[in-house]
């Protein structure tokens, strides 16, 4: 809504990004001057080792949208990478430091307790140092197995022998301990940390890095990278702002800057990501030997081939391209001389200073979030008041479907005749003050805070009465005595 703060915006996202999770993140490398691009597509599941289920959402619109682009709902199920926030690697800590034993999948427990007949079946015959071999355990269930049998069976070693098998050895008490305190123990608390953190460990390293991270209209993004690998989403919008810019110092949005590009050159104008990148690569003069040559490594070539619009790995191709020619386009224009061969990044960055952590904010009271200082509000066209006569029991949407044919309005009751109506192109207000001129029923205005105000229409009717009442007394009370 542009009635939107940016702090009512981030508390209404911030429940869509705490029932949803992450299906699919991509990213790309580049290798600097000239640019080689480096793509990546990580599928990912929420960890589940030793937490309480998490619970998560999916919408059929999005399953259906993502199934029309080709997306692995099978690899994303079967072979996500794990992940989690600091607050459930705490519980998870506490969880191995407690040498507790808890599994939260049905499915596990029943992989479990077969690994667990099997081998108390076989070591009451078996000699000491014989072996014997699990099978077909996935993911977690290969150190959930190995730390049950390890804690109900003092004379059992196991070991991980990839391909889903763990190796179970007979040992006596005085062999276990040693190995116990082995670097050869495949199931170290900081080992199974590594583990289940997973992409986690990733986006720590991106963290370290502090380099510019570039996304397109990127808030809801994110709000999901804080959300999923740092910690849960504050309340307090402030304090989210705060927090991802100690994570990511340098943000760039490319909607931000291609926003702005749009105003300054005579370029079609085009809304999503895979349109934006086409129209910059048409648009741009392919002879000029200073526009930065962006190349797909050897291991990227599908992209080269076909376009994957909404692949992540394919979307953070197109988001650095976009941001390349961007640059490109602006450093041009900066500068009335030649552009210098091969600019290098330093140069890019000087002229996208001021879009710099300004990220996208779509319809609302500002037209950018500023994760390095105050917000600026936008200029909206001015509000109008729609005031009703002879149409009882009128609401907010009945409203907006009575406008809707002639232009979109974002509105909402004012008072129990009144609504407020916002929009965000100039030629809409005018052309609703013109056509609405002469309703019967509703009359329409520009919206004036002192006269529509409820706030300020009670304060003035309170004084009001305060002043009336004054004057009363005054004259009442300042009458003369008569005295014999």
């Amino acid at each position: 809504s542009l009635f939107d703060s940016p702090a009512e915006r981030y508390l209404k996202a911030r429940q869509s990004v705490q029932r949803f999770t992450v299906t699919q993140l991509g990213e790309c490398w580049s290798e600097h001057r000239r640019y080689v691009v480096h793509s990546y597509n990580f599928f990912l599941f929420p960890s589940t080792l030793g937490l309480t289920d998490v619970e998560f959402t999916l919408s059929a619109s999005s399953i259906q949208f993502l199934s029309h682009y080709g997306f692995d709902y099978s690899k994303f199920l079967k072979d996500g990478i794990p992940y989690m926030n600091e607050v459930q690697e705490k519980i998870l800590s506490q969880h191995l430091l407690a040498g507790s034993s808890k599994v939260s999948s049905a499915l596990d427990r029943d992989v479990l307790k077969k690994a667990i007949d099997e081998v108390t079946c076989w070591i009451v015959a078996a000699e000491e140092e014989e072996t014997m071999i699990l099978q077909d355990l996935n993911g977690y269930q290969m150190f959930e197995v190995q730390l049950v049998l390890r804690k109900a069976l003092q004379n059992v070693w196991t070991q991980p022998l990839g391909d889903k098998k763990v190796m179970v050895r007979k040992v006596s008490p005085q062999h276990r301990q040693l190995l116990e305190n082995s670097p050869y123990d495949y199931c170290r608390k900081e080992l199974i940390l590594l583990s289940a953190r997973g992409f986690t460990n990733l986006f720590q390293t991106l963290v370290k890095a502090k380099k510019p991270l570039v996304g397109h209209n990127m808030l809801m993004d994110l709000m999901h990278l804080h959300d999923k690998f740092y910690k849960p989403l504050p309340e307090s919008y402030e304090e989210f702002k705060r927090n991802i810019h100690n994570l990511f110092p340098v943000l760039i949005d490319t909607k931000t800057v291609t926003k702005s590009i749009w105003k300054k050159c005579p370029l079609p104008r085009v809304v999503n990501l895979l349109e934006v990148y086409e129209v910059l690569c048409s648009n741009l003069n392919p002879k000029d030997s200073t526009c930065p040559v962006i190349a797909l490594a050897s291991d990227c070539s599908r992209y080269a081939e076909k376009k994957s619009p909404h692949e992540a790995g394919y979307d953070a191709f197109l988001c650095g391209s976009v941001l390349l020619k961007s640059a490109h386009l602006l450093l041009c224009r900066s500068t009335d001389d030649a552009v210098e061969a091969d600019p290098s990044f330093s140069q890019y960055l000087t002229v996208l200073a001021e879009y710099l952590n300004k990220v996208n904010f779509i319809r609302g009271g500002v037209s950018s979030i500023n994760f390095s200082g105050k917000d600026t509000p936008c200029e909206h066209p001015p509000a109008l008041v729609v005031h009703v006569r002879g149409w009882p029991g009128l609401n907010e949407r009945q409203i907006y479907e009575e406008f809707k044919p002639l232009c979109l309005f974002d509105v909402r009751r004012l008072s129990k005749n009144q609504f407020i109506m916002l929009s965000n192109k100039f030629k809409h207000v005018r052309l609703v003050l013109r056509d609405y001129k002469h309703h019967p029923h509703l009359r329409v205005s520009v919206y004036r805070h002192w006269r529509h105000s409820p706030r300020v229409n009670c304060l003035l009717q309170v004084s009001g009465i305060v002043a009336l009442w004054s004057l009363l007394a005054f004259v009442l009370g300042g009458a003369p005595c008569c005295s014999l």
